[in-house]
């Protein structure tokens, strides 16, 4: 196991908080951590276990492996793209659904690179997949709103309109 880095780590534990917009006091309170003991591992005079760490990433909505490696206790090569998903996790100007689509999309070129060239050149179909993942996720979350925003009997269709039975099924037009 590596040295902890402390001071880098502190370091960027207060750009990540000031990114999401926490004050020291709003961090410490979502993260279950004293004020006092936040604000010495990010001036370096603290060591945070790794449950600490995993606290105060969930409060960051960061993944926590990204500070294990900030602190030392991972290698970076274990954990390659950490700091994509970190920022894009991170990211205010991006709602939560489009934060998972774009996590789907840089998924699904991961999957497809590794299946299709394992020497690491990419693979030439990586972008039509992530266009469907992005699409399938697209239309999955406007189900949901369709739904949510059809109020009480979402899950039923209203009268007149065409019910989907699924794969091979004919569709059924509700009656009265």
């Amino acid at each position: 196991m590596a040295s902890l880095n402390v001071g880098s780590l502190g370091e960027y534990i207060r750009e990540q908080r000031r990114n999401a917009q926490y004050s020291l006091r709003q961090l410490a309170e979502a993260a279950g951590v004293s004020n006092p003991y936040l604000s010495q591992i990010e001036r370096g005079l603290r060591k945070p276990s790794a449950e600490i760490l995993q606290q105060i990433a969930r409060a960051l909505r960061i993944s926590a492996e990204t500070l294990y490696v900030q602190a030392g206790i991972l290698d970076e090569r274990q954990e390659a793209g950490l700091e994509l998903r970190a920022a894009i996790l991170a990211d205010p100007l991006v709602n939560e659904r489009q934060k998972q689509v774009l996590l789907a999309i840089y998924d699904s070129f991961l999957k497809e690179n590794a299946a299709e060239a394992p020497d690491g050149s990419a693979g030439a179909g990586a972008v039509e997949t992530a266009v469907a993942t992005a699409r399938a996720v697209g239309a999955g979350a406007a189900r949901l709103r369709a739904a949510a925003t059809a109020g009480g009997g979402a899950d039923r269709p209203r009268r007149g309109q065409q019910q989907d039975p699924g794969p091979g099924g004919p569709a059924q037009t509700t009656g009265d």
